[in-house]
């Protein structure tokens, strides 16, 4: 008759489980100083606010440049990778008909 419960596997489990609450955590009060515990809350600002404050982003010439060559060559790789992997000679082979001879 199979055993449903097996004591001694119960007890190590539980064991590890009280074992693992009593661990220590660190600190996180000491994480941080003392100033910037007793800083202020920043104030929120509408985000109206926030967007005008941003320069619009400008891109370089230099950028601009570099991203059209790098086009340039994934557009090369690309059309290079179009072509067929399998050659005529070989995709008539794989199309033919398998037959297994079975001996009777």
């Amino acid at each position: 008759m199979p055993t449903l419960c097996r004591p001694p596997r119960v007890i190590a489990f539980f064991l590890t489980v009280t074992l693992a609450g009593c661990t220590q955590f660190p600190e996180l009060d000491n994480a941080t100083s003392t100033e910037t515990r007793r800083a202020p809350y920043p104030s929120l600002l509408p985000v109206e606010d926030l967007r005008a404050r941003v320069d619009a982003p400008r891109v370089a010439d230099q950028t601009t440049r570099a991203l059209e060559s790098r086009v340039a060559n994934l557009r090369a790789r690309a059309e290079r990778l179009r072509g067929t992997v399998i050659d005529q000679t070989s995709r008539a082979r794989l199309d033919r008909k398998v037959t297994i001879d079975v001996p009777q």
